[in-house]
């Protein structure tokens, strides 16, 4: 029986600062109306003084191991997705690690924006698969509020703060754990999505940039095309997948995109309206909501799919 990776715990964390449309309304040239309409948001969350992406990171990496069983000093490996890191280096995972009190493992950063969490889990997967660790951490985190333009209302409303983490252990038997992720990239699309800052052009953080309509065609696009491509990796068909846990970016691709597929719309996961888009940490936040309210038992069969800067796009299929 060959090695696989297997989803044994989950966990997740937000700031307790919870804004809402009516809020932002009061400071932003914009509406409760407005933002449900086209978003499907009505809060989210934003990351108060001292609360950075490392120690959102390590509060769900904490409930994650609890819920796993598992001893912070069983972990081998720690891979944090983040577009938001606390500094240019070291990688914020370090940080992750040294607050956990594990004092050696494998510990990096992912940069795939929306798309990191999926990017991290194919990684730590493979690095399992290999031999590289048995226990492992997979860890969305973002500070988005800090890379936006508070002026730019169709940009300002759509984003959140918060993180999400996965507890993987190597098996050596069974049926469950991550079946197939598949990742794609097309740099071509740069410009339609972006931090107009960096260390090596401009010496700032930048702030985001966003061509919503453009990102939003491919985004429904892409999406079908990745989940249909990971399916047929494994020789499921949609009508197999129980749940499926998508990038929390907009309400509407997500019922775009499940209608392309033909997917039952009360199986897929909606933390938007609460969460907003976090970025890297939107799948696991999500995931870990729908563990811990029921809906995702031992046993289902779940999608994981999500779009980002880049642009990038992935998703995998697993088995919980």
């Amino acid at each position: 029986m060959s090695r696989r990776s297997t989803i044994v715990g989950t966990g997740s964390a937000l700031p307790p600062r919870r804004v809402t449309n009516a809020q932002l309304a009061e400071t932003v040239d914009t509406t409760h109306e407005w933002i449900v309409e086209r978003t499907g948001i009505h809060a989210r969350h934003i990351a108060a003084d001292g609360e950075t992406t490392a120690t959102l990171a390590t509060e769900a990496a904490r409930k994650a191991l609890a819920a796993a069983g598992v001893d912070a000093k069983q972990i081998g490996l720690i891979v944090l997705a983040t577009a938001t890191p606390d500094q240019t280096f070291p990688a914020s995972a370090t940080l992750v690690q040294s607050a956990l009190g594990i004092d050696d493992c494998i510990a990096f950063d992912v940069a795939a924006v929306c798309t990191g969490f999926l990017y991290a889990l194919s990684v730590a997967d493979n690095m399992i698969k290999g031999g590289m660790a048995d226990h492992a951490l997979v860890i969305g985190a973002e500070t988005f509020s800090r890379l936006l333009d508070w002026e730019d209302r169709a940009t300002c409303v759509l984003f959140g703060d918060g993180a999400g983490a996965v507890v993987l252990k190597a098996v050596e038997t069974g049926d469950k754990g991550i079946l197939a992720t598949r990742l794609h990239a097309d740099g071509r699309y740069n410009d339609l999505l972006y931090v107009d800052g960096g260390p090596s052009t401009t010496g700032t953080v930048g702030k985001l940039r966003m061509k919503g309509k453009e990102v939003f065609r491919h985004a429904v696009v892409n999406l079908a095309a990745v989940l249909n491509e990971t399916l047929a990796a494994t020789g499921h068909a949609a009508a197999d997948i129980d749940w499926v846990v998508p990038h929390q970016a907009n309400k509407r691709i997500l019922d775009a995109t499940a209608r392309k597929l033909g997917l039952d719309p009360a199986r897929v996961v909606v933390t938007v309206d609460e969460h907003a888009n976090t970025s890297a940490a939107s799948v696991p936040l999500a995931l870990d909501t729908a563990v811990r309210d029921g809906r995702i038992k031992p046993g289902d069969l779940v999608m994981l799919e999500a779009m980002g800067g880049g642009f990038t796009w992935g998703a995998a299929l697993v088995r919980l």
